[in-house]
C-alpha cells in the first residue's frame, strides 16, 4: 500500500501546515502554544491532535518536515501546554463537557501512545526526538495514574480506559496499571455476535472500539480481542450506502443521521486483512482510499501507524471492491440490511423510521405518524423475515387511568404514585407493514386495524431531491416541503437519477397541531399520503 502511504503523508503534511498557521503564539496569554477547535475552544485534546500529526511528520523520514527545527519547537510549545492544564493527579478537562475526565484523558493519551512507542523502540534517536520522546513519556504516565481514579459514562469509554491503562502497563512495567485494565475487561465486551457494538454508531464509535481492541490485543499478548474487530469489519461491509457514506440512521450516539464517509476504518481493514489475509478487507481499504481520492477527502490520520507497521506499508492488493449485492439480518441490532446493485434498503425494528431506501444520490426514510395515546409513530415491536418479505409489527395499547380506590397522600397531581393507579383499558390499535423486493425495487404493504377514524399518515422524506412530479404537477423543490398527494404514482429526482413511488392516497389534509406526531425530517421534502384508519395500502418503490 504504497501509494496510500504516500497520500497518507502528503494530507499530514498538509494538516501540519495549517497547524503552524492555527497555533496560538501569544506568550502573554493563557492558551500559549495551543491549537484551537473548530468553534474556537482552547483544550488538551486538540492541542494533542494537532502535536501528534507534527510529531510524526518531525519523526518521518520522507516528510519535508523531517527534523524539522521549527517543528520541533511548536511541538514543545504545543506539549508544553498540555502539561499546564494537566491537573497534579494526571487527568485532562475536556472543557466543553467533563472535567477531571477518566475517559478524555484516555482518548488524549491513546493519541500519543503510538508515538511513544515508535520512539521508544527507534534504534537511534536525534536529540529532539529524544526531548520528544522524554516529554510523551511524562505526560502519559502521568495520564495513566490518573486512569487508576477511573469514571466513565457511556460503554466505549471503558475500551478506552482499559485499552490505554493496559498499554502503559506494558510500556512502564507496572503491574498496577494492567491490573487496573482487567477490572474493566472483567464486563465483558459490549460486541454482539454479528459485530454490533451496543452504540451502534457505524459513524463514529465503532472505529474507537476497534482500535481499543486492537490495541488491547497487543499489549495483553492476546488476539481475541482482535476477533471483535473481525466480527465488525465484517459486518461494516454491509453498512456502506451507493455514494460510499455509511449507514449511521440505527446508531444510538451523536452521528446518527450523519453524512459519514469511511475514512476512520481505513487502518482497521488494512490491519486485520494483512494479518489474517482477509481478500474482502484489503480490497476494502483500497476501496476507501479510492473515496478518499475520488471525493477529496482528507486521508485518514494513521502516519505513525504506517510508521510502526512498516509490513502494512509494503503490503499489496491489486483489487478494490466493496459488496454489491447482500442481504443481511442483524437480529439483535433490529435491522436488516440489503443491497441491490446501484441502490440499498434497511429496515428497522424499533426506530419510527422504519425503512429507508438509498441509490446514490436520492434517500428516503418511510415512517407511518399520527396519534393514539401516548403513541406518535408506529415503531416496530418485532421484526421478522418471512418468505413474502420482513414483517413489522406493532399493538398500540389503549388506556386511561381510573381514580384511586383510596385518597391519596397528596393532592399535588406530580407528587401521586399514578404507577399503583388503576387502568381501564381502551381499544388497541394494531399496526403492520411487509417490506417485499420485487423485480425492479420494493413493494411496502402497509396495515392498520382495531380502531376506526383516526387520521393517520405515510411519510415519505425524500433527501438529495430538486423536483416532484405526477400527471397533474411538477414542481421544484427547496428541501423542507411537505405535500400531501391524492392518486396517482409520482416521481421525485434530480439530475442523476428518479425514484417512482405510488399509487400516492389523500383522505385528509395533513396539519400539524397538538397531538401531531414526531417532527419531520430535517432538511427533507416530506409527501404524506393520508388515509382514516383501518387502512391497507401498497407501495411500490422503484429506486
Amino acid at each position: 500500500m504504497r501509494a496510500h502511504a504516500q497520500r497518507i503523508l502528503r494530507d499530514t503534511e498538509r494538516s501540519v501546515q495549517r497547524s503552524l498557521r492555527d497555533q496560538n503564539l501569544d506568550a502573554s496569554g493563557p492558551h500559549y502554544g495551543a491549537f484551537a477547535q473548530r468553534d474556537g475552544v482552547y483544550q488538551a485534546k486538540s492541542t494533542i491532535w494537532c502535536a501528534a500529526s507534527m510529531i510524526a511528520c518531525y519523526c518521518h523520514g520522507q516528510s519535508r518536515y523531517h527534523h524539522d527545527e521549527q517543528i520541533l519547537s511548536r511541538v514543545m510549545l504545543a506539549l508544553d501546554y498540555a502539561e499546564r492544564v494537566q491537573h497534579d493527579n494526571g487527568l485532562f478537562d475536556y472543557v466543553t463537557c467533563n472535567f477531571f475526565s477518566a475517559p478524555d484523558t484516555a482518548f488524549c493519551i491513546l493519541k500519543i501512545i503510538p508515538h511513544l512507542q515508535y520512539l521508544t523502540a527507534k534504534a537511534e534517536r536525534s536529540a529532539g526526538e529524544e526531548t520528544v520522546r522524554a516529554r510523551l513519556a511524562r505526560i502519559i504516565h502521568a495520564g495513566a495514574h490518573g486512569l487508576l481514579e477511573g469514571g466513565f459514562h457511556t460503554p466505549n469509554h471503558r475500551w478506552a480506559i482499559a485499552s490505554a491503562l493496559a498499554a502503559c502497563g506494558r510500556m512502564f512495567g507496572e503491574a498496577a496499571l494492567s491490573q487496573a485494565a482487567q477490572v474493566y475487561l472483567n464486563e465483558g465486551i459490549d460486541c454482539s455476535p454479528d459485530g454490533e457494538y451496543a452504540e451502534r454508531s457505524a459513524g463514529n464509535y465503532n472505529t474507537v472500539n476497534n482500535d481499543a481492541m486492537l490495541l488491547l490485543a497487543d499489549a495483553l499478548d492476546d488476539p481475541a480481542y482482535e476477533q471483535h474487530v473481525i466480527r465488525n469489519l465484517h459486518m461494516m461491509l454491509t453498512y456502506w450506502e451507493p455514494d460510499d457514506s455509511i449507514f449511521t440512521a440505527n446508531s444510538t450516539r451523536f452521528d446518527k443521521d450523519r453524512l459519514v464517509y469511511p475514512q476512520a476504518y481505513y487502518i482497521e481493514y488494512l490491519a486485520m486483512g494483512v494479518k489474517y489475509q482477509i481478500p474482502e478487507f484489503l480490497a476494502m481499504a483500497n476501496r476507501i482510499m479510492e473515496i478518499v481520492h475520488r471525493r477529496e477527502l482528507p486521508a485518514p490520520d494513521v502516519l505513525i501507524d504506517l510508521m510502526l507497521h512498516p509490513q502494512w506499508v509494503q503490503a499489496e492488493y491489486p483489487h478494490s471492491a466493496a459488496p454489491e449485492r447482500y442481504s443481511a439480518c442483524y437480529e439483535a441490532s433490529g435491522v436488516v440490511r440489503v443491497r441491490r446493485g446501484h441502490y440499498t434498503y434497511t429496515v428497522m425494528r424499533g426506530r419510527s423510521t422504519f425503512l429507508w431506501v438509498h441509490n446514490g444520490s436520492i434517500r428516503l426514510g418511510v415512517k407511518i405518524g399520527g396519534s393514539f395515546c401516548e403513541h406518535r409513530a408506529f415503531i416496530a415491536e418485532t421484526m421478522t423475515q418471512r418468505d413474502d418479505g420482513v414483517h413489522l409489527h406493532q399493538t398500540m395499547r389503549g388506556w386511561y387511568y381510573l381514580p384511586f380506590e383510596q385518597p391519596p397522600q397528596t393532592s399535588d397531581w406530580w407528587q401521586m404514585d399514578h404507577a399503583s393507579r388503576a387502568k381501564k383499558p381502551g381499544p388497541d390499535m394494531e399496526i403492520d407493514v411487509i417490506v417485499r423486493e420485487t423485480d425492479d425495487g420494493l413493494e411496502v404493504e402497509l396495515q392498520t386495524s382495531g380502531v376506526a377514524g383516526a387520521p393517520w399518515r405515510v411519510e415519505l422524506a425524500f433527501t438529495g431531491i430538486t423536483r416532484i412530479a405526477n400527471e397533474h404537477l411538477s414542481l421544484p423543490v427547496r428541501g423542507d416541503e411537505v405535500l400531501v398527494l391524492r392518486d396517482s404514482f409520482f416521481e421525485v429526482m434530480n439530475d442523476d437519477a428518479v425514484m417512482r413511488i405510488g399509487p400516492a392516497f389523500g383522505a385528509h389534509h395533513f396539519t400539524e397541531g397538538k397531538e401531531d406526531s414526531e417532527a419531520k425530517t430535517p432538511g427533507a421534502a416530506t409527501v404524506c399520503l393520508t388515509d382514516y384508519t383501518p387502512f391497507r395500502h401498497t407501495l411500490t418503490i422503484r429506486p
